[in-house]
């Protein structure tokens, strides 16, 4: 490795350990932002958040224990950067990433949205990419699931909630440095507004397909099964489900109820779909 590159290495775990002491979770970012570790299961895919105890399970190793942060960073030597995980407590950060790459002015659109929402984005911390775009760093409430969305807020505008994760300032890309915009670098994430905050929550879902008959009380109680889930058991319960549907012969009749039951305990549709297929495939069917 480059003396440069062991450099960015050693300031990247610098700045990571620092983000920890502040109550952020962290993991080691490649210079092409994306998570430094490779997933353990890239070649037979299986729906883990970690469960299996290896590293690389992206935004799902975040922590800030310095011990396992060292030891991430261990793991990747060629890491540059590190990343920030959304929707964890004690902040339970919200990024709003203002993005220079549409032909849309999103600073403006943002601005467009608080006078037509009435709100005022307070002083927060504010984190300048080398593109020239921006990243607001806000507090959510706890009770409160933020997915991640790209440009449904408004064109040039992305969220990044829970399951999701920013940049770290410090970090190095290939395109540049991550820095803290001046004046901003000692606060705290500010609480979201309100109303901003009703904005980036998804638009209410219609009522659960209904169980078929078919299905039987097996079937309902299956379901929920899943909707019981609490966060970190949800792919396990899901993909749980999914099996004995399959093995008892109603998991096609089953397919749209778990997916409903999933998206309401915070998975995104295509992760709930991608778990059930390998549930699927497992029992000998297909999806």
């Amino acid at each position: 490795m480059a003396t440069t590159d062991r450099q960015a290495t050693t300031l990247a775990l610098a700045h990571a350990l620092s983000a920890a002491e502040r109550g952020l979770a962290v993991i080691p970012l490649s210079r092409t932002k994306l998570p430094a570790l490779r997933s353990p299961h890239r070649d037979d895919p299986i729906p883990c958040h970690g469960e299996c105890g290896r590293l690389g399970h992206g935004v799902y190793d975040a922590s800030t224990d310095p011990t396992r942060i060292r030891e991430l960073f261990a793991a990747a030597p060629w890491a540059t950067g590190y990343g920030i995980a959304c929707g964890l407590p004690p902040h339970h950060l919200i990024g709003i990433d203002l993005d220079t790459k549409s032909d849309t002015d999103s600073s403006a659109a943002l601005r467009e949205l608080a006078l037509r929402h009435l709100f005022t984005i307070p002083d927060t911390v504010v984190v300048l990419t080398p593109s020239g775009g921006r990243h607001l760093w806000l507090s959510g409430p706890p009770d409160v699931v933020v997915p991640n969305s790209a440009g449904r807020l408004a064109p040039g505008i992305d969220i990044r909630g829970a399951g999701g994760y920013l940049v770290g300032p410090g970090s190095r890309t290939e395109h540049g440095v991550y820095g803290t915009a001046p004046g901003t670098a000692h606060l705290a994430p500010a609480a979201c507004p309100p109303a901003l905050l009703r904005l980036l929550l998804p638009p209410p879902r219609a009522p659960h397909s209904p169980v078929p008959a078919s299905a039987g009380d097996h079937g309902r109680g299956l379901v929920q099964f899943v909707l019981a889930a609490h966060e970190g058991q949800r792919n396990t319960r899901l993909f749980w489900a999914a099996c004995r549907a399959y093995e008892d012969g109603i998991g096609p009749a089953l397919v749209d109820p778990l997916v409903e039951a999933a998206l309401d305990t915070g998975l995104s549709e295509r992760e709930a779909r991608a778990t059930i297929a390998s549930a699927a495939r497992m029992m000998g069917h297909r999806p």
